[in-house]
């Protein structure tokens, strides 16, 4: 028997089901009936000869066969997001769609940026993802977005990576904290307790590595993974900490915080852009690359 073509409809009704894991989520997400997910789900399998999903339990997960039709399926949606824009910009327009996903400190300054974008193009519209590094990671991995920011982009990816922003890391202290006007040295820091991002995170990441290269270990007290809660805990006097300068605001002293001196802060690690090498971008997202590279003399991206 020939095999059928797959329609966008079926196609997305198969990426909702992955997404979500569940047929009566994707039913509600879609506006559909359970049933009727389930027919589209079985003609898919029919067409493409092999099973899609598996059932643990409660739990569905996708088999092989799915994993590759899902990676298809998202490839599809940027060549299509990137037709629709083509033909938008032929009509002399600048709609489309352009989905960014940056880690948590990003939030600081990122939306100001897009703010600035939005209102140059009003007619395109925005998906804004925020999670920890992690989270941030597996979504590039799975090609979800079209642009990620982050300070440290994975190394075991294919990627592109330009750095469009300083992000300074400095120590902090909670005003009137027993310690010398400075300049001070990280070791004499370091038998203070110290209220630090958690392990993986990019800002735990540049100290870990300052830490290795100067042979030091911190008195760290406690990991968290919200940087308004270090500041906030740093504020009552619960110890120092080193966070991305972006985090403390124009005035730090407003909210019971002195920015330390210390010799070798602030730690500079620069914000980049990142996308897989393969991605197909939208008219969009190079827009919004165009918006940013310029700061560091970059051109558009090839």
């Amino acid at each position: 028997m020939p095999r059928r073509h797959l329609t966008f409809r079926q196609l997305e009704t198969f990426v909702t089901v992955a997404r979500l894991g569940s047929f009566s989520r994707a039913a509600e997400a879609l506006h559909l009936t359970q049933p009727a997910v389930s027919i589209q789900i079985r003609q898919i399998t029919e067409s493409v000869g092999l099973p899609l999903f598996e059932q643990t339990g409660r739990e569905i997960r996708l088999t092989a066969a799915g994993q590759e039709l899902l990676q298809t399926a998202r490839e599809l949606d940027d060549s299509w997001n990137r037709f629709e824009s083509a033909v938008d910009a032929l009509k002399g327009l600048r709609k489309g769609r352009l989905r960014v996903a940056l880690v948590t400190t990003a939030k600081y300054f990122l939306p100001r940026m897009l703010g600035a974008f939005c209102q140059r193009y009003p007619d395109i519209d925005l998906e804004l993802e925020v999670a920890n590094r992690a989270r941030i990671v597996e979504r590039l991995r799975a090609n979800e977005d079209d642009l990620y920011i982050m300070s440290f982009p994975p190394e075991e990816l294919d990627v592109v990576a330009r750095p469009f922003l300083d992000n300074p890391l400095v120590a902090i202290a909670p005003l009137g904290y027993p310690l010398p006007a400075g300049p001070l040295t990280l070791a004499e820091l370091a038998p203070h307790p110290f209220l630090l991002r958690e392990a993986g995170s990019g800002t735990r990441r540049a100290i870990d590595r300052h830490l290795a290269r100067c042979g030091l270990t911190l008195n760290v007290k406690l990991s968290l993974g919200s940087n308004e809660a270090i500041r906030d805990l740093v504020a009552t006097g619960m110890g120092l900490a080193i966070l991305s300068r972006h985090v403390l605001g124009e005035h730090p002293e407003q909210d019971g915080i002195r920015i330390l001196e210390v010799d070798g802060f602030p730690l500079q690690q620069p914000w980049s852009v990142v996308h897989l090498r393969q991605k197909i971008l939208s008219l969009p997202a190079r827009a919004f690359m165009d918006e940013l590279l310029p700061a560091l003399g970059e051109g558009r991206p090839g």
